[in-house]
């Protein structure tokens, strides 16, 4: 099982489709699918599915230990990975909520390296990834629209994190929800 850690977009996939619409004429642009639009708290990668039970259990607690309780996220303005110079991804930022966002990946990526998963080996920039750049075709569209466009796409209550199945097919990822870890309010 290729899997991941999230926090999902549940509907704003047409607001993020808009952004995306932004960038349509930039050649060597590959769009991801806006109604699956997430940040990802935690890449794991191919996973034996024997180790299910155990991971879930350390997710349960990471969120937890995180003490993040339901909040809402606003979600605008892009960014590139790793730089403008170099386009890799294109992606949307978090405006407000990233703090509690960051907390929830430090305690996933503290529980599942103490499982064996790989660490990160990048700071943790809390994310919606809206596009991969093959090949340079619409730099300059792409640096132009970063630059010069504000896009508010709008905001959220995060109210659960996600164990998603990443399935590869022929028309690209298809996630599947493993799991939901809710975020509880301390009573």
């Amino acid at each position: 099982m290729r899997l991941f850690v999230s926090v999902d977009f549940d509907g704003l996939g047409d607001e993020v489709g808009e952004v995306q619409d932004l960038l349509a004429d930039a050649d060597g642009l590959r769009f991801t699918d806006p109604d699956q639009a997430h940040v990802t708290l935690k890449f794991l990668g191919d996973t034996d599915e024997s180790m299910l039970p155990e991971l879930s259990a350390e997710l349960e607690r990471a969120v937890a230990d995180s003490g993040v309780e339901p909040f809402e996220a606003t979600f605008g303005g892009l960014g590139v990975f790793p730089h403008l110079d170099y386009i890799s991804v294109v992606w949307l930022g978090v405006r407000e909520g990233s703090d509690p966002l960051v907390r929830l990946h430090e305690k996933i990526e503290e529980r599942t390296t103490a499982l064996g998963f790989d660490p990160e080996d990048h700071e943790f920039t809390p994310h919606v990834t809206l596009a991969r750049m093959d090949h340079a075709g619409g730099k300059e569209l792409v640096q132009d629209v970063v630059e010069n466009r504000d896009p508010h796409v709008g905001t959220m209550t995060i109210e659960e994190v996600r164990l998603t199945e990443s399935t590869l097919t022929s028309d690209g990822p298809e996630y599947s929800t493993v799991e939901r870890f809710e975020l509880k309010t301390d009573s």
